[in-house]
């Protein structure tokens, strides 16, 4: 299985696991971040389309559909094949590289249409290709080892020369980076998420 090595610290600490590791930093310490994560539980979401830092402009709306049941706190349930919105934003970790792309998930489309208002934080990306081990080429199960004590995740090289960058206190889910002028994120991707429902707004019917 040739899963992305991830670091807890870019500047400290490098594992030789194939496996993402998760990393909490004192700087995100603080009570909003512990009490968002205590709300939040993994879920696994699979890209839909190909994200390329290229063509992608802020704005620009994509979706990943689940990939199995996730019981939110509260009591509202998703189901697998329900669709996560995402959209392109500002990266607001101010991340050093030549290229990035910076997105938020912020709703969740149930079949019925009705539109629940989400908070998600990427913890892990898996490409097809990490997915498939040499032997058998069958998919294997993707990892997603998220707790409610990780606060901050750097993986790095979720795509050759892109890395991960995410925290729970951010607004945004995560923040995608290469030392390249442009990179892809190719389509069937699995992500790894920490989520939960937003609790400051109801939900709504989505036309989409």
């Amino acid at each position: 299985m040739k899963f992305p090595t991830a670091a807890l610290s870019i500047a400290t600490l490098s594992l030789a696991m194939l496996t993402p590791s998760f990393g909490q930093s004192t700087q995100d310490n603080q009570p909003a971040g512990v009490q968002q994560a205590q709300r939040m539980v993994p879920a696994l979401a699979s890209l839909t389309r190909a994200l390329d830092s290229n063509s992608v402009h802020n704005g620009d709306q994509f979706r990943a559909t689940l990939s199995g049941n996730v019981h939110l706190s509260g009591g509202t349930e998703l189901r697998h094949g329900d669709v996560l919105l995402g959209q392109v934003v500002d990266d607001d970790t101010n991340a050093a590289g030549r290229s990035r792309v910076a997105v938020r998930f912020a709703q969740a489309v149930l079949k019925n249409g009705q539109t629940i208002p989400i908070k998600a934080t990427i913890v892990a990306l898996y490409t097809p290709d990490n997915l498939v081990s040499d032997e058998s080429a069958v998919p294997e199960e993707v990892p997603n080892s998220w707790n409610d004590g990780t606060l901050q995740v750097d993986q790095l090289g979720v795509v050759k020369d892109v890395d991960l960058h995410s925290r729970i206190s951010s607004q945004n889910s995560g923040v995608f980076v290469s030392v390249k002028n442009n990179f892809k994120l190719p389509a069937g991707s699995e992500i790894a998420l920490a989520i939960a429902a937003q609790s400051n707004t109801g939900s709504t019917n989505s036309g989409l």
